[in-house]
């Protein structure tokens, strides 16, 4: 049993509260990880805002973007002092979805910081199985490493989920959060990347990491967003089969626009999460022989694949992070809410 923080959601729409925590001992198939740093995602927000309901109640504590060191085991998985990334999506490894490579969808999935406690504390108890230890460059500054178990892996696994080759055309619905990590990594599966977003500041970050071209959409007409993307097409010579579409704004608005892009045997992803419903003629797919693509998370067989991009510098994190003190987390909270942050945060429950 170790001594340590937790800042902890008691009450939707109210600031999580900062505690004092006993973490007891690893359970059997169970690790204790102490947290270096734990991304914050608009999920948490959604969360902490009571905008989504959580799988357990409250009290809970917030967070699945963990990057960390094991302190001790329950038996089997990573020993004491391991760098150990924690995937967003833990599955249980024993059913015939994991068998058969879907562990992202495993229905004994547990998901840090919704079905579990997570990250937004100096340590936290995970099953070790889906553990991935890190072996990374010397001086790599290990933080940075939390928004891979979620963001960037999420990216990874639509790119995969869509299907994408070198030479595609991929549209990148939203480029802030997970959508410049989509970009980036079909640009580094050799796809001409037309991002789209309603602001310039996230479309001239796209150019500089991935992006072939950018296109501002706040006040442009769908069809004429259509025309742009048919042009990029035209202009490589290839045909709309080969165009991968991704959603990822979480937006009503953004799901509107990347459906509106299917064409001819296109394939789409959504990406982005809102409670929102949104209205969409479903005829499209027929007329169009197309394809859309759920996905959720990233099988965790994936994991090394994707910390292999970073490594080699195919993935850039430096400009889209930044390191901040968890015990501000309520004003980051509230930062994000209100469209101020610039950068994804990486808590730090040492500050």
């Amino acid at each position: 049993m170790v001594e340590g923080l937790a800042y902890v959601l008691t009450q939707p729409g109210k600031p999580l509260v900062r505690e004092r925590r006993r973490f007891p001992d690893p359970g059997p198939g169970e690790s204790l990880v102490e947290v270096i740093g734990c991304g914050l995602c608009h999920t948490d927000l959604g969360y902490a805002r009571g905008e989504v309901p959580t799988k357990k109640p409250v009290p809970l504590v917030l967070g699945h973007e963990v990057v960390g060191r094991v302190v001790s085991t329950g038996g089997a998985g990573p020993r004491a002092g391991t760098l150990v990334l924690i995937p967003a999506v833990l599955p249980c490894g024993k059913c015939a979805f994991c068998a058969n490579g879907r562990g992202n969808a495993c229905p004994e999935q547990q998901m840090p910081g919704n079905d579990i406690d997570g990250g937004f504390a100096t340590h936290q108890i995970v099953r070790s199985a889906p553990l991935q230890p890190l072996d990374l460059p010397a001086g790599f500054a290990v933080w940075k490493l939390g928004v891979v178990a979620d963001a960037v892996s999420t990216a990874f696994q639509a790119v995969r989920r869509s299907g994408l080759a070198a030479g595609d055309v991929a549209a990148v619905v939203g480029v802030g959060g997970v959508g410049g990590f989509t970009a980036q990594i079909a640009a580094a599966q050799g796809a001409h990347v037309l991002a789209l977003d309603v602001k310039r500041d996230r479309l001239d970050l796209a150019l500089k990491h991935g992006a072939e071209s950018a296109l501002e959409v706040r006040d442009l007409a769908p069809k004429a967003v259509k025309a742009e993307v048919r042009a990029l097409l035209k202009k490589h010579g290839i045909p709309a089969f080969r165009l991968r579409i991704f959603e990822c704004t979480g937006t009503r608005p953004g799901q509107t626009l990347a459906y509106g892009l299917i064409d001819r045997g296109a394939t789409m992803v959504q990406v982005g999460y809102t409670p929102d419903t949104v209205e969409v003629r479903l005829s499209n797919l027929m007329a169009f022989d197309a394809t859309v693509h759920g996905t959720w998370g990233c099988p965790t067989e994936a994991y090394p694949e994707v910390i292999s991009l970073i490594a080699q510098g195919r993935v850039a994190l430096d400009p889209f992070v930044e390191s901040a003190p968890m015990s501000l987390v309520n004003d980051h909270l509230e930062a994000m809410h209100g469209h101020r942050l610039e950068r994804r945060l990486v808590l730090d429950p040492r500050s």
